[in-house]
């Protein structure tokens, strides 16, 4: 029986949504199961910011390629693709047992990490452009897989130790491949033609916009990765919790950071890309300046003696503003992707790959980085002070190139009536 245009469009969405989810819960597996890793092998902090980081890697630099691809054969069949070539590294981790195992398996896993380039242009020319917004937020919404990761994989750590977790998501990898086979569809009007070489698809980064839109996204979705990797051995470490708990306290910034995604694109559409992304960055600037102080103690004279007081976050605090962040960030990764559905709908494969692997690079680097200034300054709020800088850059630019342009542009149109 024939199935309707809209039947098919909404059938994409949430078969696609589905594989995007456990693709991502794949991809952030380190991020819990490198813990008893770190601790069997004895790793320092930027030997498991590294371990955690590789399968960012291959996600990152393939979202190039793979965005490409996709304008060319068809998202369906990239995506498909994908999913059945990660099963076999995913098993294969249960059996590892050196340092370079994992690290050398990591790359082939990250491959699910790609997935997003691939995914996003497909759901997006389904749809209006009035809807893209939304449409990309729903599909952007399997980031939701790193909460997923957060519930299930300590889970089975703490039933059938740590080597089940990557069995078990093998057999979860191939059934929803499966599946987004069986619901999804191809449309050949979506292809740019087999004639188009990358090196064409790719002359859109002459525009300064796309760098722009590179850095946004290093933030709202580079360090959410960075986050989403870290946060576990963060609650164990700093405020000594077990492995489980941490794992659940941490979602309360993974699960806003994917679900609230599709809110960012309803959002997008109707107040607009520049108008949300500039909100998060400030939401974003203020939550990280506050999460940056690390727990102090301080002594000082007083005409009665010395006098000894703390300053620091408690936990609940610290969740709260983690929370907030991932609810930012999930709009903020909207909105970035709105920006390039509105001006580069005609190649919106090859420039969500690049975004997307400037994105997924910043998850790559900052946990390594988080790792380095952990290890150098002893301090673990460094992270956070990382953040904050990098926050300080998109503020600026944004500001430069659009906020002032934008009050330039009132100004101009409303000269003429001031002077009548």
């Amino acid at each position: 029986m024939a199935i309707s245009r809209n039947a098919q469009k909404y059938s994409v969405l949430a078969s696609s949504t589905m594989a995007f989810t456990v693709c991502f819960m794949v991809w952030m597996m380190f991020g819990v199961i490198g813990i008893p890793i770190k601790k069997m092998l004895g790793l320092n902090a930027t030997e498991f910011g590294l371990l955690t980081a590789m399968p960012v890697l291959t996600g990152s630099l393939s979202r190039l390629w793979l965005g490409a691809w996709t304008d060319k054969y068809g998202g369906r069949n990239v995506l498909f693709l994908i999913m059945l070539i990660c099963v076999i590294p995913i098993w294969m981790i249960g059996y590892a047992t050196a340092y370079w195992h994992f690290l050398v398996l990591g790359l082939f896993v990250g491959l699910a990490g790609g997935s997003f380039s691939v995914g996003t242009p497909y759901v997006a020319r389904w749809f209006e452009v009035n809807q893209r917004g939304m449409a990309m937020g729903v599909f952007g919404a399997g980031n939701s897989g790193a909460a997923v990761n957060k519930f299930v994989a300590p889970a089975l750590v703490a039933a059938f130790g740590w080597t089940a977790v990557p069995h078990v998501y093998a057999g979860v990898m191939l059934v929803a491949a499966i599946l987004f086979w069986m619901f999804s569809y191809s449309d050949p009007k979506h292809l740019v033609g087999k004639s188009v070489t990358l090196r064409e698809q790719l002359v859109v980064l002459k525009d300064p916009r796309v760098w722009k839109y590179c850095q946004y996204y290093s933030i709202v979705f580079g360090g959410y990765v960075a986050l989403a990797l870290w946060m576990v051995q963060y609650y164990v470490g700093e405020y000594g919790f077990n492995m489980k708990n941490a794992a659940l306290l941490a979602a309360c910034f993974s699960l806003p950071g994917g679900v609230l995604r599709a809110v960012g694109g309803w959002l997008s559409d109707k107040f607009g890309a520049h108008n949300v992304t500039w909100w998060v960055l400030w939401v974003s600037w203020v939550c990280l300046f506050l999460l940056s102080y690390p727990q102090t103690d301080f002594t000082i004279k007083t005409v009665d003696g010395y006098t000894t007081f703390h300053i620091g976050l408690n936990v609940y605090v610290f969740t709260a503003l983690m929370g907030i962040m991932g609810v930012a960030w999930a709009f903020g990764k909207a909105s970035v992707f709105k920006y390039i559905g509105d001006e580069f709908g005609h190649n919106i494969g090859a420039v969500s790959g690049v975004v997307g692997l400037a994105g997924g690079l910043g998850g790559f680097v900052l946990p390594i980085m988080f790792g380095a200034l952990q290890d150098l300054t002893g301090v673990r709020t460094s992270c956070f002070m990382l953040m904050y800088g990098i926050v300080w850059v998109s503020l600026t630019w944004n500001y430069l190139t659009e906020v002032r342009r934008i009050d330039v542009m009132k100004t101009a149109t409303q000269t003429p009536h001031a002077s009548a």
